[in-house]
């Protein structure tokens, strides 16, 4: 079980949702918070409702020149975790070029953005916590998932190289692939999402796959079963149950 306690992490995309309520969690569990994302105000918010000691820094993570200097001001940091996404529902027949690019910038090069800002220096302390939010789309192409789904995808692969790469090391890399989470980036879907959680849900999940000493955690898992199998059915298969032609 990992001691949180008088460490410092830094959470990107903590304003609200996820990154509210992990921040909560942690907070409570003794960790010093770093707290980022846009939006200044909502993240002094965020801060001002913590048990334990946090300072802010909004921060655009596409911006690779400020990404670098938020993290040389922040200092050294024992964890850093990513939650920052972005989310528009779309299909290929109705590709919008700017939403589908500013979702692959931040949500994928954002996080290598930040992960490279801070790795190195974990690397030389041969000391460090890394965790990384995907999602249960980022496993196989689902429909209406452009831009997010691949994206996901990406943070995911980078998640399970990192930690080839730094398995055995003093630099721990973890990631969690949450399902349907209640956000106002759920709030745009207008189709069924089964096992529906809260954000306070998903971040008892995330803390605890942070607590433990597990690469990755999929969840809820009857939902996440459904993906994981999915990745083992032949593509005809595949696309008849998961996007079947219209009629």
């Amino acid at each position: 079980m990992r001691d949180f306690r008088g460490q410092r992490y830094w959470l990107v995309g903590a304003s609200e949702g996820l990154g509210a309520a992990l921040a909560r969690r942690l907070s409570a569990a003794g960790v010093d918070l770093v707290l980022s994302a846009r939006n200044a105000s909502r993240l002094a918010e965020v801060a001002a409702e913590l048990p334990g000691k946090a300072e802010t820094w909004a921060l655009d993570v596409s911006d690779a020149a400020a990404v670098r200097d938020a993290a040389q001001k922040i200092g050294p940091v024992d964890g850093v975790v990513w939650l920052a996404a972005l989310y528009w529902p779309m299909r290929a027949q109705d590709w919008d070029a700017d939403q589908v690019e500013v979702m692959c910038d931040v949500n994928f090069t954002g996080c290598a953005r930040v992960i490279g800002a801070v790795l190195p220096g974990m690397v030389a302390r041969d000391r460090g916590h890394v965790l990384i939010v995907g999602s249960l789309s980022g496993f196989r192409g689902l429909p209406g998932a452009i831009g997010y789904g691949p994206s996901k995808a990406g943070v995911m692969a980078l998640a399970e190289s990192l930690h080839a790469d730094l398995r055995g090391s003093g630099v721990t890399v973890q990631l969690a692939n949450p399902g349907f989470i209640k956000t106002r980036l759920t709030d745009k879907n207008d189709f069924s999402m089964p096992f529906l959680m809260t954000p306070e849900e998903a971040a008892d999940h995330v803390f605890r796959l942070m607590s433990g000493r597990r690469f990755s955690s999929s969840f809820p898992i009857p939902f996440a079963w459904l993906f994981r199998v999915s990745q083992f059915l032949p593509d005809w298969l595949y696309y008849r149950l998961f996007a079947p032609r219209p009629r």
